[in-house]
């Protein structure tokens, strides 16, 4: 299988000189995400609300990937502050329940932008057959 480099899109993609994903072999690597809904460039201000998006851009780069968030065997969640890490692994519950992939979660000093208060990596295998 050949390597394979998946967009969403984002200005920040081509700009920074990373792709969302990578296909190798049969691991799907997805970049550290940010909860932008990236149609229309907005990022809310719950962290918990940027999991959620967060989720969702993974879950359709997994897609087109040809995987899905079932398949995730890794994510490591950074935080900006301790105070959102209740509410993020919350929403990662809601994904995650029964999938359960080993992750981590770490309190950061900072992102890229003041307003991005949570990022996700994700790492998962494509299906077999």
């Amino acid at each position: 299988m050949t390597r394979r480099l998946i967009s969403t899109g984002s200005p920040f993609e081509r700009s920074f000189g990373y792709s969302r994903a990578v296909v190798d072999g049969d691991l799907v690597f997805v970049s550290g995400t940010t909860g932008y809904d990236y149609a229309t460039m907005t990022l809310p201000e719950d962290p918990a609300e940027q999991a959620r998006n967060i989720f969702r851009t993974i879950g359709s780069v997994l897609e087109e990937a040809g995987s899905s968030l079932s398949q995730a065997v890794r994510a490591q969640y950074f935080v900006t502050d301790r105070s959102y890490c209740e509410p993020v692994l919350a929403v990662c519950g809601e994904f995650f329940r029964e999938i359960r992939p080993a992750a981590g979660i770490y309190v950061v000093a900072g992102l890229l932008r003041p307003e991005m208060k949570i990022e996700i990596e994700v790492t998962a295998r494509l299906p077999k057959g």
